[in-house]
């Protein structure tokens, strides 16, 4: 009976069409599909192109199969609390209160103008129609309506300069915010999350919510204010003309929830899909020359046009749902402004209502219901801009690294050395004050995992003595970065202790520990500036003369010198303009420069090649000389010198020793440094 079932199932396999088997391979990657819009299920987790591996973090991260969307796989709901979100975004806007003040004056002013314009219609047309009074009445009214109106213009003139300044300090001040939050958030959240999506929140989610701070804001609150007088004066022109506007208000505002609720859910799930495509799109430009060299153009357009394919869908939805509002809320008022016009003529004949007065009441029930039609046609933009901002307000709410205690051990430079600085409070460091900062880093039974289900370390145990070089050596995954990132306080340690001269790195300022820690990584990144701008980065209060005796050490300086404009070349696109080499030279030099006693080098030289290796062997060993040196390396020539080398399978330390001694061993760095095993 197995074998008939799976016989079966392999002849319905065979009978998928190729595109049934593609469309089945990019569901299973990006999850289930388009159509999951109308059950919240976007695209899943968005590996680099072509499925290739993870992206490294300041020294590899957790090691997952691949960048992954914020909320990636998860279902995309309505905005969970849009009370709390517009709350949030008017706190941006109240920091003008004074300049909200003033609009909200000028909005008055406007509106009541305009209406008291429109009544004065009244009185005009009376004058034609029954004769009451003369030439100079008319003109007196027509000159009065003038300046009138002249005072709405200057009003609304101000209350939109007013409101364009408003909005854009409400901007200012949130990306102001955002990016600063992104400065305090763990490595982890790097580690996890898209970068094209995180630039996104940036790019369309904020501009999103400037769309709405421009111009809804405006007509909510103008609206809001001109439904009110209308009404007032509604009511005071005719009582019955008025309940039937109110009776079909109702109506309208029913309408208009039904299509925001449906509206409210594609523009969250349009603005998810549009950081997914962004996502993609970053990989896909950054990693361009893996895509080419391996010939995965098709590939790569193919998975393109699926998450292109996918926005496109949830834009339709949104589009059409936020389009709608606009036809539906009108013919509504249409319908309310027939019905007034024929019973006010009903009471024009029956019941002696003056012709003026009718005019400016159909012209109040327009003006009456143009409010609730803007603000509906407003509605794409408001939920685009409320889905956008919570986007935004998910990555402030993502929880900071933790906040140093307030009797933590401060790192601050003295006659050019650093030196422990101890709050009174702190009495278990308090024989440390003043003490430099030599560089003795002490590892005790550390135990971590990045996720609770995998340990990446198991009680690993080694210290490293001031200036002396510690190596680390081992297949990938076997933990090597992993300790690095743990030194530097990049992920917090669940079960053992780092000390850094006698003191357990928890009771450091976090700011002040890096400040002592130099790291060149594998993956060099320059910013763009000058030469000269990118080696001070390690230091920035270093003179130009530190800067180019900093290059000195790390060999650089001949190189810079034969640059256009030597160390005032400005560099763009992350060093474009440079080898992979002299890119790596410049990060050595930056680390140089930083003067911190501990020195991490993450493969520092695996991205440059043998000749270049050589070169600056010198220059490394000027750096080395006087700090703590934790070294990982695959090239196991270039780990000889150290004072002890540390083998590590598995996350935990199998052999340790200098060169001399692992190679008696005759163990796994003997069979690595023989060439009888490779590393994996």
């Amino acid at each position: 009976m197995m074998t008939i079932s799976t016989q079966k199932e392999t002849n319905v396999i065979d009978k998928k069409s190729p595109e049934e088997i593609r469309i089945e391979r990019l569901q299973k990657k990006y999850g289930r599909n388009a159509a999951g819009a109308e059950n919240g299920n976007g695209p899943g987790a968005v590996p680099g192109p072509g499925g290739g591996p993870g992206r490294r973090g300041p020294g590899g991260g957790p090691g997952m199969p691949g960048p992954r969307g914020r909320g990636a796989g998860m279902p995309i709901a309505k905005p969970q609390n849009a009370g709390k979100t517009i709350g949030r975004l008017f706190s941006y806007i109240g920091e003008d209160k004074w300049k909200m003040g003033i609009f909200i004056v000028c909005i008055i002013l406007y509106t009541a103008a305009n209406l008291t314009g429109s009544y004065l219609l009244r009185p005009i047309i009376n004058n034609l129609v029954y004769e009451e009074g003369g030439r100079t009445t008319l003109f007196h009214s027509l000159l009065l309506m003038g300046c009138i109106y002249a005072v709405g213009i200057a009003a609304q003139y101000l209350q939109s300069r007013i409101m364009i300044s408003v909005s854009q300090n409400a901007l200012q001040r949130l990306r102001d915010d955002l990016f600063r939050k992104l400065g305090k958030l763990p490595v982890r959240f790097y580690d996890t999350n898209n970068h094209g999506d995180i630039m996104s929140r940036f790019t369309n989610d904020v501009d999103a919510v400037g769309e709405m701070l421009n111009n809804t804001i405006n007509q909510l609150i103008s609206g809001a204010i001109n439904i009110v007088g209308t009404l007032a004066l509604m009511l005071y022109t005719n009582v019955w003309l008025t309940i039937i506007t109110i009776v079909m208000t109702p109506l309208m505002i029913r309408a208009g929830r039904a299509v925001a609720g449906r509206s409210r859910k594609y523009y969250k799930q349009q603005q998810a899909a549009l950081g997914t495509l962004n996502g993609y799109i970053e990989e896909s430009v950054t990693g361009q020359k893996v895509v080419k060299v391996f010939c995965h153009e098709e590939i790569a357009e193919e998975e393109f046009s699926y998450l292109n394919d996918d926005l496109c869908k949830k834009q339709i939805n949104a589009q059409f749902f936020g389009g709608i509002m606009g036809p539906v809320m009108g013919n509504l008022s249409q319908v309310s402004y027939s019905l007034t016009a024929c019973i006010g003529g009903i009471l024009c004949v029956l019941k002696g209502f003056d012709l003026g007065g009718l005019t400016i009441f159909v012209n109040y029930s327009r003006q009456f219901s143009r409010p609730i039609n803007e603000i509906s046609m407003q509605v794409n933009t408001i939920f685009s801009a409320l889905a956008g901002a919570e986007r935004v307000f998910d990555v402030m709410d993502d929880a900071p690294e933790n906040a140093d205690a307030p009797e933590a051990v401060s790192l601050v430079e003295k006659d050019g050395r650093l030196v422990f600085r101890v709050p009174a409070s702190n009495k278990d460091y308090a024989d440390r004050d003043g003490m430099e900062v030599k560089g003795a880093v002490t590892v005790e039974h550390i135990t971590f995992g990045y996720v609770p289900e995998k340990t990446i370390l198991k009680d690993v145990s080694l210290y490293a003595k001031p200036g002396q070089k510690i190596a680390f050596v081992g297949s990938t995954g076997a933990g090597k970065t992993t300790i690095t990132n743990l030194i530097n306080r990049f992920y917090d340690i669940e079960k053992g202790r780092i000390l850094i001269d006698g003191v357990d790195i928890k009771d450091i300022r976090r700011d002040d520990l890096r400040k002592s820690i130099a790291m060149v990584l594998q993956d060099t990144h320059l910013f763009t500036g000058t030469v000269r701008d990118n080696i001070r980065y390690g230091r920035l209060d270093a003179s130009d003369e530190e800067v180019e005796e900093a290059a000195r050490m790390a060999s650089a300086h001949s190189f810079i010198m034969r640059l256009e404009h030597g160390y005032d070349t400005m560099l763009e696109g992350d060093g474009g303009n440079l080898s992979q080499g002299q890119r790596q030279l410049l990060n050595i030099a930056r680390a140089a420069i930083s003067k911190a006693p501990v020195l991490i080098l993450d493969e520092a030289t695996s991205s440059v090649d043998t000749r270049t290796e050589k070169h600056i062997e010198h220059g490394m060993d000027r750096l080395m000389a006087s700090r703590t040196t934790l070294v990982i390396a695959h090239r196991l020539s270039t780990v000889r010198n150290a004072n002890a080398i540390m083998v590590l399978e598995n996350g935990e330390i199998i052999e340790r020793g200098d060169h001399d001694d692992l190679l008696s061993l005759q163990g796994r760095y003997y069979s690595l440094y023989t060439g009888a095993s490779e590393l994996s």
